[in-house]
């Protein structure tokens, strides 16, 4: 075997054996694969893919890379994964939601990548939390609150961690083999027994037609049942991001107002649709709309925020962050509307134009050695449909200096397109795949 050799067939458009996808994948692992062969690699597979059997093959490969967890609880052992949005901070509010409900949930997350938001940078905007945490810790942080968010360690898919930060800075995030293959590595190493896909389509994810999100859905889906893993995935709406911020405090501070049971807006019907469906199939309610009920229930009652109070003392952060959130989140120095030149109705919304204004605020990465300002962002942002008159706000900008909001402020303008016209309304679930 030898890295320059597969990476040859590949750009060729040869078929890769799954042996020779497993030597790679273990020399990511062992970094006897250089970076420069990582990003050779992955740019050969996302302009020539690897097909269907050769997804599946880098899959297994990258999950073998390291060990899979196994569980001794008394209730199923589910997670949900989104392939990435724009003020998409599900996970938060769903993982507690369904320990609340009776289930386990070892959600393995990432960062940050290209111009969607990183669950864990998310969560360690919160003080004090860590998310890298041992195995040990891990099942013991499940076992108090019954959800733990934490980054994978360095024996869960080690070389999807190594190729993950490669794709972010080399243009590769958009493959649909390398997106499955970096998904499921990470899910089938934690043990589930069931999993739930959260596959965005439109301006703020990376899929933006219908039919590029269906592959990826059926990709995704059909890999995870062959690999033993009971998945199904939901296609749903990203035409405009799913809470009304992006940045990781500011979407935590959204999170936060879903398990406070003070919003009810698209990030709670999501979560309870996702959850729902997670649920049902795991075998823990014997109907979507019992689940439905549920999940609203535990949200309503506080039984959610609960969970979730338990898991971030667990992980490190403060012991009162529940009750008050803002204390223990940070804020941006410099905070300024966007004010509208013109009026009609909120007719688009350029998702990735906003994800691409938090990243040039330092909310996100343009190499990999950047850090994060947990504290900038955008929130406050107009819904589609609403109808905005000349000199009303569009979002409001959360930056760590005037120079940076001065340019965001010009960008977020070009991504709200007004129109004399309310567009159609979208639906939030387009499609279910299982």
């Amino acid at each position: 075997m030898d890295a320059r050799a597969i990476i040859a067939a590949l750009r060729r458009g040869e078929t890769i054996e799954p042996d020779a996808l497993t030597w790679f994948a273990r020399g990511l692992a062992d970094y006897s694969v250089s970076d420069a062969q990582a990003g050779a690699f992955a740019m050969a597979v996302c302009l020539q893919g690897l097909g269907q059997d050769g997804r599946a093959a880098l899959t297994l490969a990258m999950q073998a890379s390291g060990k899979t967890l196994s569980w001794d609880v008394d209730g199923p052992v589910l997670d949900k994964h989104s392939t990435g949005g724009v003020g998409d901070c599900v996970s938060l509010v769903l993982a507690p939601a369904l320990a609340a409900c009776g289930a386990y949930v070892p959600m393995i997350s990432g960062r940050g990548l290209g111009h969607t938001g990183g669950t864990l940078d998310k969560m360690e905007s919160i003080s004090g939390v860590s998310t890298s945490v041992d195995e040990a810790q891990f099942k013991r942080i499940v076992d108090q609150a019954g959800c733990a968010i934490v980054s994978a360690s360095a024996d869960i898919a080690p070389a999807d961690k190594r190729l993950y930060a490669v794709r972010d800075v080399t243009a590769t995030v958009e493959s649909l083999d390398l997106i499955t293959a970096s998904i499921l590595s990470k899910k089938l190493a934690a043990g589930l027994d069931g999993l739930v896909l959260d596959v965005k389509v439109g301006s703020g994810a990376f899929m933006k037609s219908a039919d590029e999100a269906r592959a990826l859905a059926q990709a995704l889906v059909q890999t995870a049942n062959l690999a033993g893993c009971p998945t199904t995935a939901l296609i749903t709406n990203m035409n405009a991001p799913l809470a009304p911020a992006l940045g990781n405090a500011l979407e935590v501070a959204e999170v936060m107002k879903v398990l406070r049971g003070s919003e009810r807006g698209p990030l709670y019907e999501l979560t309870l649709a996702l959850g729902a469906q997670l649920l049902f199939s795991g075998g823990v309610f014997t109907s979507e709309d019992a689940a439905r009920e549920a999940l609203s229930n535990v949200i309503v009652s506080g039984a959610a925020a609960e969970r979730f109070g338990k898991m971030i003392v667990a992980m490190g952060g403060p012991l009162g962050f529940v009750d008050n959130p803002q204390r223990y989140l940070p804020e941006a120095p410099v905070i300024r509307e966007v004010t509208s030149v013109e009026g009609g109705y909120v007719s688009a919304i350029d998702g990735e134009a906003l994800g691409l204004v938090v990243v040039a605020l330092g909310g996100g990465r343009q190499v990999e050695s950047d850090l994060i300002d947990p504290a900038v962002g955008v929130s406050d942002v107009v819904p589609l449909g609403a109808f905005i008159v000349k000199g009303q706000p569009l979002a409001r900008i959360h930056a760590a200096r005037d120079g940076q909001a001065d340019r965001a402020a010009k960008a977020i303008r070009r991504a709200i397109t007004l129109a004399s016209n309310p567009p159609a309304k979208q639906d939030l679930v387009h499609e279910v795949i299982s």
